[in-house]
């Protein structure tokens, strides 16, 4: 599969840039005002905010390649299936139920993001940042065959923990979750596999088994009942992967941290600890087709975007950074 912008691409060790766009642009539209409008009164705070932000990446970065990907998917039914709880808090009520019929589940999303959902799907290709997506498929799971695909460096730009375990010496995440505080005041926090380790406990390639076992409550995913951050650190320290830590839950004779409680709880918690690794674990599956969302434009037809939606501060930034790598 090729990726690319309309940029010359720099040769390696220059970094990929895989964005998950919607962790992106639902940051910035929470962490700017709507009075940033377009001519028309549109609301475009989100998507300043996202062309600022990968402009600033670029630059900081120098990316070699953008590529925007996309929840094609943002509730996969095949997760569903495994994890009933999967993301309900964020279902919107579905009309087409209402009416009798079966709908397909909606997200839930501010009415003033909505439409800049839909500039952003236009504008980037337009700027040079294909948008890439996959049927099935959340943009995790197109980030991680992207990661898996793409040679030489790779950086994933999320505020999504959930991609500290594709993080290795290729891979390094550009971590925009948690506060400003928590990242040292930055707009990111570099994450490779020393700051993945330090911060959350365990290595990067151990870290879905820490997140099977604590739970996410931001996803609908319960987790163990009574398995916090310190047991599951322990557990995973001790025992390796969720199969180690299972197996030594089967052997009465195992010691600390594998204690009488801790046992029962992950027993109990047996059938669906093996359910969400199969919905939490992120992988490179060669049978899933990732598809691009069509070609880029050139780049006036981006800066007559830009002008239309009253963002072309934003967009020149975006256009002069990936100009200033290809050269």
């Amino acid at each position: 599969m090729r990726v690319a912008g309309p940029w010359p691409v720099p040769a390696s060790p220059a970094p990929a840039l895989l964005l998950d766009t919607a962790s992106l642009y639902y940051r910035s539209y929470f962490a700017l005002p709507e009075t940033l409008v377009a001519p028309d009164g549109t609301p475009v705070n989100a998507v300043r905010g996202v062309l600022d932000t990968v402009a600033a990446m670029v630059t900081a970065r120098g990316s070699a390649r953008v590529i925007a990907c996309w929840d094609d998917d943002w509730r996969p039914q095949w997760r569903v299936d495994l994890i009933p709880s999967y993301k309900t808090h964020r279902v919107a009520e579905d009309v087409a139920a209402l009416d009798g019929d079966e709908g397909e589940d909606v997200e839930e999303v501010p009415d003033t993001l909505a439409p800049q959902v839909d500039i952003l799907r236009e504008i980037l290709p337009a700027l040079g940042v294909p948008v890439v997506g996959a049927p099935e498929a959340e943009a995790d799971d197109v980030i991680a065959d992207l990661s898996a695909e793409l040679s030489g460096p790779v950086d994933i730009a999320s505020g999504d923990r959930d991609l500290v375990q594709l993080v290795d010496d290729r891979v390094t995440l550009l971590f925009t979750g948690g506060s400003s505080a928590s990242r040292g005041g930055k707009p990111w926090l570099t994450i490779d596999p020393h700051t993945a380790a330090e911060r959350f406990g365990v290595v990067p390639s151990r870290y879905a088994d820490l997140a099977i076992l604590r739970g996410d409550p931001s996803d609908g995913l319960p987790g163990a009942r009574g398995i916090g951050d310190k047991t599951a650190q322990a557990l995973v320290s001790a025992y390796g992967d969720l199969s180690g830590i299972l197996e030594a839950a089967q052997d009465p004779s195992t010691g600390k941290p594998m204690t009488p409680a801790v046992r029962q709880r992950l027993l109990d918690a047996h059938e669906h600890l093996l359910d969400a690794d199969r919905v939490v674990r992120l992988s490179h599956r060669p049978g899933r087709s990732v598809l691009s969302m069509g070609p880029p434009h050139s780049t006036d037809e981006g800066l007559n975007m830009a002008e239309a939606w009253g963002v072309q501060a934003s967009a020149r930034r975006l256009i002069s950074a990936l100009q200033a790598v290809a050269e």
